[in-house]
Formats: structure tokens, C-alpha cells, sequence
């Protein structure tokens, strides 16, 4: 006991000596924050797929990394003592070619960059195709159909398709789209602003599920077409073809309670091959309305192009696969497989109907514009069997890549003539497609130019000039 009150006794003194002191206590020393990045390395190599690495960054306050490309993951690790360690993590993706990417680490005002490779995966040895299984693989040799893939056509689908074959490779066909209504409108501005129509219009079913009684759209007043095919011109026909957002659903007289974006409805489409399903019975009864309207212009002695499904693809052969990377229309949701299944059904049962006056026009994707990014869509290939034409749908584009996509797609589909299905301004960027002439110049011989309306369409100038073209067919010089 007394010598814990010494202790105590001692304490105090100690304490009182202390507090009686003119100075402060001395602080613990404190490292010196960095005044510059550094990196335990500043490139490195990784593996293919996931594969990881470490990388320690020493930095004032704590650091971003930006520029990751998508097949990079960054993990963010703790920042502690002016340190933090991130690790770089490689996607589960294949590619067969190595690939750099410089990212950026910033801290307040100061920047430093790490390179990042990777190496590259080993491609898969490719079996031969079986003839016998894949009878319509598309390559080889440039020799054009003569003949019309509908059995038993019409002489008016004969002589349209002969006089497209014709011309092919010597001039290309002006076209226009409608402004998706049952009219010419589009066309009668195109004459307004340079003298001569298009020598051919295209008319979309779009709305053709709105239920009778509706004030603004017919299709079976079939006069917008009939009186453009009597003054020379050539019918062009196409379907964005809209389902119900969901089986309760039932459309308005305005059009309201339908889309063709998948995620926008509850429709699959490989559902229409199974009978009393709510998509197999809304799948036939709007190709009936469709087959009746094509039935009485058949009747009247006129033959169309027909574009049906187009872009089914999408983003769905996007080579790193993600949460985007689907098809943009219902028609292609399920995939290759049941999307060729969609078109060969619609064929057959249009034959069934009696249907012999369409040229079958099928829209590639051919890599969606970048090779380096998409695969080709060939496994979206309904089959020689049941197309006449291949299109491609290109906004935007210089007359060199007008070049490349002609000639990419005439060699994987030789025996098709290749249309420019649809083509415009890129709306987003703002960037305006090539003149015709040097689309033309640059080798890009397509059947046909097709803009669309809107926001997309060339300004007057381009129309001029494309009409002004000893190479362009107006509807003035359409002779069969």
C-alpha cells in the first residue's frame, strides 16, 4: 500500500512539472505526403482470359483510374498511407488478336499512365463445312441469279426483277421511303426540290394491326400504291411489324399498345411456333391483313420488293458479349435459329396464300459496320432458297466503306444482287452520307439507294446531285 502511494505521489509531481512547462508536447513525426505518382510497374502483360494483376500506386490523395476498355475490369482496392492496390482483371471473352490499352491514374492535379496487353487467345481449329448440311453457305464465285426464288411468279415479278438485274452494275435505282404511313409523300418532295421522282417508293405495314374504324390510316385503299406503280414506278414494300407489349394488351384506334423493341414487350417469338399461343395467334392473323392487302396488288397486276424482318442481328454478334449486345427488333430475340425459322415460315405460308409477286429482300448487318468488333451475321442467313436480294442499312458513311460493305457482302452472297436498303444521315452525329457519285466512283455498285425520312434524310443538295447522275435511275428512265 505504501508503495502504491509513492508511485502515485511521484505521478503527480511528474504531471504537475509537466503542466507547469512553457512548451508543448512534441508531435509524432509524420511521413511527407508524395508529391508525385509512381507505380510498382508502369506496363505489363496479361494472359488471356481471367487473368489478373496487381498494380500499387503511391499517390497524394487517392487516385482514379480512367480508360479501362471494356475487356479490362478494374478492382478498387484500399487506400491507405498514400498507397492503394488495384487489380486488373481480364473479361472471359475469345479473340484471336493481342490487344494494348493505355489507361490513365489521376490524383488532384497530377497523371500518370500504365499500359496494359494482352495476349492473345488461340483460335480454335475450324472443322469443314458438310456440303450436304449447309447447301446455302454463302462464298465463291460472282454469278447472279436469274431466277426468282418464288415458285411460279408472276410475269410482273419476272419482268421487275429482270429489269433490276439489268441494271445491276451499270446504274443504281433511286429510292425513297415513305414517311411510314401508306403515301408518297417523301417521293413528291424529292420532285419538288429536283424535278424527278424516285424511281422507286417504298410503303411500310407498320400500322397495319390498328383496328378498323381508325381515322387516319387504310391499307386497303390501295390507291397511294397503285397510282405510283401506274406512272412508272417501282413498288417497294417493307414491315416493321409491331406486336402487343404484352397478351393483355389490346391495341388502340391511335395506335398505342405495341412495339417492336423486345424489351418493350413480353412476345418471343419462338412462341409462334407453338399453336394457341398468344404469339402464334397475333403472328397469323397479321400476315393475313398483310397477305390480303399483296394478294389485291397482285391481282392488279403489280410486283414488289419486299423487305421483311430487316436487321435482325442487331448487336446480338457483338464479339464481347454484354447486357446491349441483343437484337434491337422481337424478330431477332431468340436468336439465329428461330429468326430464319420466322422467315421461312412467313415464305412458305405467303405461297400458301397464293403470294407470287414479291422479290424477297433479306438486310445483313455484315459485321455492323466494324470488323473488328462484330462478327459477320451469316448464321442469320434464311438460305439461297428464300432470298432474291441482299441489302445493307448504312447511315452516315464515307463512299470508301459504301466500297467495303458492297464488296465485303457480294462475296459472302454471290449469286445476290446487294441493295442499299436503307441509307441517310447519321441523326446522332450528324454525319451526312457520301454523294452517290462517289459512293458509285468508289466501287460501291448497290441495286439501289433507299434514305430515309426525318431526321435522316439528305438535305436538297445531296438529292440534286444523286438525281443530277448519269449513273442514277429515276423513275422517268424505268423501262420493262
Amino acid at each position: 500500500m505504501r508503495k502504491v502511494l509513492s508511485c502515485l505521489l511521484l505521478v503527480s509531481v511528474v504531471a504537475m512539472v509537466w503542466s507547469c512547462g512553457g512548451d508543448d508536447p512534441i508531435a509524432p513525426i509524420e511521413d511527407p505526403a508524395p508529391t508525385a505518382i509512381t507505380l510498382s510497374q508502369e506496363s505489363a502483360s496479361l494472359g488471356v482470359q481471367g487473368s489478373e494483376l496487381a498494380l500499387t500506386v503511391t499517390a497524394p490523395t487517392r487516385p482514379v483510374v480512367t480508360g479501362a476498355p471494356s475487356w479490362v475490369t478494374v478492382v478498387d482496392g484500399t487506400y491507405n498511407k498514400y498507397n492503394i492496390t488495384y487489380t486488373f482483371k481480364v473479361a472471359e471473352n475469345t479473340f484471336y488478336e493481342p490487344r494494348t490499352a493505355t489507361l490513365t491514374i489521376a490524383s488532384g492535379s497530377l497523371s500518370k499512365t500504365v499500359t496494359i496487353s494482352q495476349a492473345a487467345a488461340e483460335k480454335p481449329e475450324e472443322k469443314p463445312d458438310d456440303p450436304e448440311e449447309k447447301p446455302d453457305e454463302p462464298g465463291g464465285e460472282v454469278t447472279i441469279s436469274t431466277s426468282l426464288v418464288t415458285q411460279n411468279a408472276t410475269d410482273a415479278a419476272k419482268a421487275l426483277y429482270g429489269y433490276i438485274l439489268s441494271q445491276y452494275g451499270k446504274k443504281i435505282i433511286s429510292s425513297i421511303m415513305a414517311d411510314v404511313n401508306w403515301n408518297h409523300r417523301e417521293a413528291d418532295k424529292v420532285h419538288s426540290a429536283t424535278g424527278k421522282y424516285p424511281a422507286m417508293n417504298c410503303y411500310d405495314f407498320i400500322h397495319i394491326y390498328v383496328p378498323e374504324g381508325n381515322n387516319w390510316i387504310k391499307y386497303s385503299d390501295l390507291k397511294p400504291v397503285t397510282e405510283w406503280a401506274e406512272a412508272g414506278g417501282i413498288v417497294s414494300l417493307m414491315w416493321h411489324f409491331n406486336v402487343p407489349k404484352s397478351a393483355s394488351v389490346t391495341p388502340g384506334l391511335d395506335g398505342s399498345g405495341v412495339t417492336c423493341t423486345p424489351s418493350e414487350t413480353t412476345f418471343r417469338p419462338k412462341n409462334v411456333f407453338t399453336k394457341d399461343t398468344w404469339e402464334n395467334k397475333w403472328f397469323y392473323e397479321q400476315m393475313d391483313k398483310v397477305a390480303a392487302v399483296i394478294l389485291a396488288l397482285q391481282e392488279k397486276g403489280i410486283a414488289a420488293v419486299w423487305r421483311p424482318f430487316h436487321e435482325a442481328a442487331g448487336n446480338a454478334t457483338y464479339k464481347q458479349q454484354a447486357s446491349w449486345t441483343t437484337s434491337w427488333f422481337w424478330w431477332g430475340y431468340d436468336g439465329a435459329e428461330t429468326y430464319k425459322k420466322l422467315w421461312t415460315t412467313m415464305f412458305d405460308y405467303f405461297a400458301s396464300k397464293g403470294i407470287r409477286n414479291l422479290i424477297w429482300v433479306w438486310t445483313t448487318q455484315n459485321y455492323n459496320g466494324d470488323p473488328s468488333k462484330y462478327n459477320q451475321d451469316l448464321a442469320w442467313y434464311p438460305g439461297d432458297k428464300y432470298v432474291d436480294v441482299v441489302a445493307r442499312d448504312l447511315y452516315g458513311s464515307t463512299a470508301a466503306a459504301n466500297a467495303t460493305e458492297f464488296n465485303q457482302i457480294q462475296k459472302a452472297y454471290p449469286s445476290k444482287i446487294v441493295a442499299l436498303g436503307e441509307c441517310g444521315t447519321d441523326a446522332s452525329s450528324k454525319t451526312a452520307f457520301a454523294s452517290i457519285p462517289s459512293v458509285w466512283s468508289a466501287g460501291a455498285k448497290w441495286s439501289w439507294f433507299m434514305p430515309w425520312y426525318g431526321a435522316n434524310m439528305p438535305d436538297t443538295a445531296w438529292w440534286k446531285t444523286a438525281m443530277s447522275s448519269g449513273n442514277v435511275i429515276t423513275r422517268s428512265d424505268v423501262k420493262y
